[in-house]
């Protein structure tokens, strides 16, 4: 009896401790993913050199935003979406800038299926929107295409980077910008808009309008001066004596044409989501 019950509560207290170790050995998987290893070139599509060139960007770059900016080139997805594959990445190796499942962006290219996918986790997510992401992959798809990947990985770094340094309109995390979004040496970052405002205070734009409103004024002014022709062609006849008893139209047919709109195949989809682990994100996919 005592040999049975020896047993019973070993084989309780067997269960219940992998049930308590399990969490951990899910743990120490994330914690020996290299977080700071940004370049998975498993397409082989860079020299060493290149390769080496877009880790110190990706590296120096990612810690005046805090977001790890990560690249993968793979050749197949084993059956899976880009999308899918991404958001399982995110999920498995719980890639951050200073924490497991931390902020960071993300892009994916397939040279099988010839697919590319961007994607933006926590903070990245709110400053790098899906359509801020389809502005990015629509700058890079030209360069991957004639297969710069080289110039394609540097603008999507580049560009992310100068993203992110601006305030996000629709921001509800209270996240506020990491910079003051200098562009990095080399690259030329898009214009706020103060040089059109500019324009329009210039005293010879401003004298320009002054003669194209008073010259318009003028003319309208000249046009009424000759007085409206107010009589037409029912002034001078008497609906009463008129031989027109009645008017009518006949609807003989119609012809109805209908032609399908093309598709535009550089787009297909695959925004943003929520990840198998609960991870939202933004996103923008495409082919090249």
């Amino acid at each position: 009896m005592s040999g049975s019950f020896v047993k019973k509560y070993s084989i309780l207290f067997l269960f219940m401790t992998l049930f308590l170790l399990l969490p951990l050995g899910l743990s120490v998987k994330a914690e020996t993913f290299d977080r700071n290893q940004y370049i998975y070139d498993s397409a082989e599509l860079l020299t060493a050199e290149e390769a080496a060139e877009l880790q110190n960007l990706a590296s120096e770059l990612g810690k005046e935003r805090e977001t790890a900016f990560i690249i993968l080139t793979l050749n197949g997805t084993d059956g899976k979406i880009l999308k899918q594959y991404v958001e399982d990445f995110y999920d498995e190796q719980a890639p951050g800038y200073d924490q497991p499942h931390g902020n960071t962006a993300i892009l994916a290219i397939d040279m099988k299926e010839r697919d590319v996918y961007l994607a933006g986790f926590k903070k990245a997510e709110q400053y790098l929107d899906d359509g801020g992401l389809d502005q990015i992959r629509d700058n890079i798809t030209p360069d991957l295409s004639e297969g710069h990947y080289f110039q394609a990985f540097s603008v999507f770094l580049n560009t992310s980077y100068e993203y992110m340094g601006y305030e996000p309109s629709n921001s509800s995390d209270g996240y506020t910008g990491n910079g003051s979004g200098e562009s990095p040496e080399g690259y030329n970052g898009y214009d706020s808009g103060s040089e059109l405002e500019n324009f329009f205070f210039q005293w010879w734009f401003q004298l320009i309008v002054s003669f194209i409103v008073a010259g318009t004024a003028v003319v309208i002014m000249a046009y009424r001066s000759g007085g409206r022709v107010t009589v037409n062609a029912r002034t001078y006849m008497d609906s009463q004596k008129s031989k027109v008893v009645s008017r009518y139209d006949n609807f003989v047919n119609q012809t109805v044409t209908r032609q399908k709109k093309p598709s535009d195949n550089s787009r297909n989809g695959g925004g943003g989501g929520i990840t198998g682990g609960g991870h939202s994100h933004s996103g923008s996919s495409g082919k090249f």
